[in-house]
C-alpha cells in the first residue's frame, strides 16, 4: 500500500470515527463535520448502507417475539426503499426550501450530515437484534425502549445537524423541519402526477400501436 492510499484509508476511517463524536457532541460536530471538513461522502455512504443493512438483516435475525416476518409478502428492494426514498426526500426538500431562505448549506453538505444523522440506528439496533433472541416476552418493554431510543435519537440529530448546517437559530431550525416535512409531501404529489402522465402518455401510444395493427 503506497502513502497516498494509506493515507486516503486513515482519512476515510477518521472521518468515519467522527460519526461518534457527532452524536455525543452534534453542536460542535456538525459544524466540525462541514465546516472543517471533518466528514467525507465515503464515511456518509458507509453509515446509510449499514443502515439499510441493519435494517434488512433485522428481518431474518430478530426473535420471532418480537418481529413476525411474512417473506412471501416481502419485496426486499421495496422494504429498503421505504427508508431509502423517504431520507433522500428529505435531503432534497431540505435543501430546496432552505435555499430559497438563506440557508448556508449546500445539497451535499446535507446529505452528508443526514447520513451521519442515521449512525445511532446500526449502532443500537444490531446488538438489540442479536440481544432479542436471549430474552423473553416479559422484558420486551426493555427492547422496545431501546429500539425507539435509536430512532428518536436519529430524530434529534437531524434537527441539531440541519441547524448547524444552515445557521439558523433554534425557532427558525425547527420551523423549516415542519416546512420541509410539507416539501416531502410535495415532492411526492410531483412525483406521483409526473408517473401518472408517463403511464397515461404510455397507455396511449400502446393502444394507438394496437389501432395502427389492427387497421393494416
Amino acid at each position: 500500500m503506497d502513502s497516498t492510499t494509506k493515507s486516503k484509508w486513515q482519512h476515510y476511517l477518521a472521518s468515519l470515527k467522527f460519526a461518534l463524536y457527532c452524536i455525543t457532541h452534534p453542536l460542535d460536530g456538525y459544524w466540525d463535520l462541514t465546516h472543517e471538513k471533518r466528514g467525507t461522502y465515503a464515511a456518509a455512504n458507509t453509515i446509510l448502507i449499514a443502515t439499510l443493512a441493519v435494517r434488512v438483516i433485522k428481518l431474518k435475525y430478530t426473535s420471532f417475539i418480537f418481529l413476525n416476518v411474512y417473506w412471501e409478502q416481502l419485496n426486499i428492494f421495496l422494504y429498503i426503499a421505504s427508508v431509502l426514498f423517504p431520507f433522500l426526500m428529505f435531503v432534497v426538500g431540505n435543501w430546496a426550501l432552505t435555499t430559497l431562505f438563506d440557508g448556508k448549506g449546500r445539497l451535499g453538505q446535507v446529505y452528508m450530515a443526514g447520513c451521519y444523522c442515521l449512525t445511532p440506528y446500526p449502532l443500537l439496533q444490531f446488538p438489540l437484534m442479536i440481544f432479542s433472541n436471549f430474552v423473553t416476552e416479559d422484558e420486551a418493554a426493555f427492547y422496545l425502549a431501546i429500539g425507539t431510543l435509536s430512532v428518536v435519537w436519529c430524530g434529534l440529530l437531524f434537527v441539531a445537524a440541519m441547524g448547524q448546517i444552515h445557521e439558523y437559530s433554534a425557532r427558525k431550525n425547527i420551523l423549516f423541519m415542519v416546512m420541509t416535512l410539507f416539501a416531502m409531501l410535495v415532492i411526492v404529489f410531483i412525483l406521483m402526477l409526473f408517473f401518472s402522465m408517463i403511464l397515461q402518455g404510455v397507455a396511449y401510444f400502446i393502444s394507438l400501436g394496437k389501432e395502427l395493427l389492427f387497421r393494416l
